[in-house]
Order: structure tokens, then C-alpha cells, then sequence
């Protein structure tokens, strides 16, 4: 459905959840800059929080998220006393200003600790937030989850979840530890729907070791037949020099560049069939869920998260290596949890590494963003339009993209190739190309 141009894929980018990128971040920003950005919230700010749980039962091979195994209840329950220190204290900085319509858990597996203590931390966040009907989003690990969890998460009011599905196939599954019967998954999916759950995501992956387009087109079968309201479908990265635990993973099985990127096309051409909106270039969802209403309403957003319909502009991170973003900052807590501890026991903010964005990087990181979520961005704001165009003239030969004035579109077919034409618009890209995925 797409047409495949190698060289235009040829340059690892990366995936644009912020910008100016982790890549950027540097020691040299860290808690006086995230306690300033505090205390210049204003009273009626729209607030998001993020509260990481880093621990999984089990540790998957492919993943790059900052997890540990969840086998020490010591371990869990002092990480868990110490997000509670840390909700108090960004509370207290706060004083009562901004308001909190959105908190997230994410990790890791949130549901790796006791459904009691995630009940603990959803009611003292509402309580020192004030935030008094929260949008509530969980990720969980189908692995473990049950009944008492599915209860929690009814009793709490959760409306989204997302599910680590990644394949259906039991040698896919084998090939990246991540073993899990489809039967486990159905059975979270029944017990979420017990519970009310409005909004189920799945994530799926393409360009697996050893995956073909038929495995691939029968999980994302499987994932309509249990009636996945969103998915999210990443392409693998296989990063084994910057992930120790992908070593364990057979890179020569990994499909070649060509290959992922007609699993990319199948995935995108079955969903759509079957009556998803895309959403961007590899989230998907029914016209009727939230974030496929704010796609049409030109409402869609991006964040740590992916594509979301969360527009806030302050997101505070709490936890070990969760990060905050402010329209002038990005700030990140430390990932060593025995450092995030130390601060936050000495009732010091825990932020360690980031990067002041200058009203530059804003103009930039607006259309990016503008870019991603609707296929256009005006670079009025922006120095250097005409290098840009530059960069993207052989796009333009190709016609991916066009220009009307100052304002940038992207045609239909340019879709797989939108983190890269957006590249050209980020002044910090330069030699560290090993450091990101492949656009497809």
C-alpha cells in the first residue's frame, strides 16, 4: 500500500515523544530547575501525572523500559513508601495550584505490586492533588492479573488500560521471553470488562525475530476478535549494545528492512479494514474511543506516552526515572534507585538530567508535534525554513511532502515515513544515530 524508498529509511530516528529528545538531556538540569518550574504553575494550569512503577514478574527480553524483577516484597514495599514520600512532596511545592485531570501508572508492570497498594497510591494522589475525578490509565502485565486486580482497578474508577500483548504466537513469544497463553490474555480482557473498563489497548509488535506477515496478521486477528478498542503496533528495536537483556535475542532471525516495512503496511491495511481510525502512524483505535475523537477534532496530541488526547501542558513525573515536561523544561528523576531514594528522603525533588527548552525548541517541538498528530505544521515561527526544505527535497521530488507557504503536509503516503521528514525540522540531529530505532 506504500511505497518502499530504502534510503529514505536508511538513518535511525528517533520516535519524537519530546523534544528536545532524551538524547539531549544533560546533567546539568535537574531538581532547581524542576522546583522552579513548580513553583511557576499557575492556579488553573492543566496538570497530568505520571507515577512510574519500575518491576515486573517477569523481565522480558525486548524491553528497553527502566524495570527490575518484582521477586524481593522488601524491595517493593520501600519503593512504594517512597513514591508516597514523593507524591507529598511535589504536592507541598505545589500548594494547591494547578488542576489534575489525568493520572497515568505505567512502568514496568503496575500490577506487579498488591492491588491494595496501587488502591493506596490512587487515593493519596486524588487527596493531595485535590484531583477529584481524575481520567485514570493503567499498564498492565496480562500475566498475574486477576480478579482482585480487576476489582481494584473498578473500585478506583480506571477507565483506560493497556495490555503488553506483543504476539499471540507461542514461538514469537519464546523468542523474546515473553511467554504468555492467549488464554491469560482473554481472561484479563473478560475480567476488565467485569469491571467496567471503557478503553483497552493492546500493544503489538512487528519486525520480531523469526515473525512473518501471517503471524503477525494473526495477532492482530486475535486482538480484534477480543475486541481491542486501541493497539499500539511498534516495530522492535533491537538496541542489544544499549539493552544487555536483548543479547539473549537472535538478531539474524530478525526480519530485513523491506520486510518491516510491509508488516508495517499489513498492519495498518487490516486495521483500517476492519474499521479502525489510524491514529498517526502506529496507533490505532474505534471512531468512537477517545483518542480517535480528538484525531478528527484535530485534538491529538504526543507525549512520553505516544500519541494521546491528553492536552495538558504540565506533566509531572513521579518515581525513579519518570520525567516531567514543562513548555520551558524536560526534566528526568534519577534512574538509580537508591539515588532517587536518598533525595527523596532528604525531602529534596529527585530530578538528576534534562534540558532547558528555549523558546526555539518550543516553536520546534510545537511542530513536530502539529506534524505527527495531524500531517501538517506551519514553521512561520521557525529559523532556518529554508535548510529544512532542503532536507526534505527529495521527499518533496518523491511527493511525500508539499508546501503551502510557510506550512509543511505530509501526503497520504508519506505516513511511514513521518518521523523521518519530521527529523528534519530537529537542530539537534547530528552523528548519534546508533542511539534510535529505525523509522519503520
Amino acid at each position: 500500500m506504500w511505497t518502499y524508498h530504502p534510503d529514505l529509511l536508511a538513518t535511525p530516528v528517533p520516535r519524537y515523544t519530546s523534544y528536545p529528545t532524551a538524547a539531549e538531556f544533560s546533567d546539568g538540569v535537574g531538581a532547581v530547575e524542576l522546583g522552579t518550574a513548580l513553583d511557576r504553575v499557575e492556579p488553573d494550569t492543566e496538570l497530568s501525572l505520571y507515577l512510574h512503577i519500575p518491576f515486573c514478574r517477569e523481565i522480558c527480553w525486548y524491553c528497553g523500559c527502566n524495570t527490575g524483577a518484582a521477586n524481593r516484597a522488601a524491595r517493593l514495599d520501600a519503593y512504594l513508601s517512597r513514591l508516597s514520600d514523593e507524591i507529598e512532596l511535589i504536592a507541598r511545592r505545589l500548594g494547591g495550584r494547578g488542576r489534575v485531570g489525568r493520572i497515568a501508572f505505567g512502568g514496568g508492570s503496575p500490577n506487579a505490586i498488591a492491588a491494595p497498594a496501587f488502591t493506596r497510591l490512587v487515593t493519596q494522589a486524588r487527596q493531595a492533588f485535590a484531583a477529584a475525578d481524575p481520567v485514570l490509565s493503567v499498564e498492565i502485565d496480562p500475566r498475574g492479573f486477576d480478579d482482585r486486580w480487576a476489582a481494584a482497578l473498578g473500585a478506583a474508577g480506571v477507565s483506560r488500560v493497556s495490555l503488553g500483548v506483543q504476539s499471540f504466537d507461542p514461538v514469537l513469544q519464546a523468542a523474546i521471553g515473553r511467554v504468555q497463553p492467549r488464554a491469560d490474555i482473554a481472561a484479563a480482557v473478560a475480567l476488565l470488562r467485569q469491571a467496567g473498563i471503557a478503553s483497552i489497548n493492546f500493544d503489538l509488535m512487528y519486525g520480531l525475530p523469526g515473525q512473518t506477515a501471517q503471524a503477525l496478521a494473526a495477532s492482530i486477528d486475535e486482538s480484534i476478535a477480543l475486541g481491542a478498542d486501541r493497539l499500539a503496533v511498534f516495530g522492535y528495536a533491537h538496541v542489544p549494545h544499549l539493552i544487555p537483556r536483548q543479547r539473549r535475542i537472535d538478531g539474524a532471525a530478525l526480519p530485513g528492512a523491506e520486510a518491516r516495512f510491509e508488516q508495517a503496511g499489513l498492519a495498518h491495511a487490516r486495521l483500517v479494514d476492519a474499521g479502525y481510525a489510524a491514529i498517526g502512524f502506529d496507533h490505532f483505535a474505534r471512531p468512537g474511543d477517545a483518542i480517535a475523537v480528538a484525531a478528527r477534532e484535530a485534538r491529538l496530541r504526543r507525549n512520553f506516552q505516544g500519541f494521546t488526547e491528553d492536552e495538558a501542558e504540565v506533566l509531572i513525573g513521579l518515581g525513579a526515572s519518570a520525567i516531567s515536561a514543562f513548555p520551558g523544561l524536560l526534566v528526568q528523576n534519577e534512574k538509580n534507585a537508591g539515588r532517587w531514594h536518598m533525595a527523596i528522603s532528604s525531602g529534596r525533588l529527585a530530578g538528576a538530567r534534562g534540558v532547558c527548552r528555549s523558546a526555539e525548541d518550543q516553536w520546534r517541538a510545537a511542530a513536530i508535534e502539529e506534524l505527527l498528530c495531524q500531517g501538517r505544521a506551519d514553521l512561520g515561527g521557525i529559523r532556518g525554513r529554508g535548510a529544512i526544505a532542503l532536507r526534505l527535497a527529495r521527499f518533496a521530488a518523491l511527493g511525500l511532502v508539499r508546501w503551502e507557504g510557510s506550512v509543511l503536509l505530509l501526503a497520504p503516503d508519506a505516513l511511514p515515513y513521518a518521523r523521518v521528514i519530521a527529523s528534519a525540522l530537529d537542530g539537534y540531529r547530528g552523528a548519534a544515530a546508533a542511539r534510535f530505532s529505525s523509522a519503520v
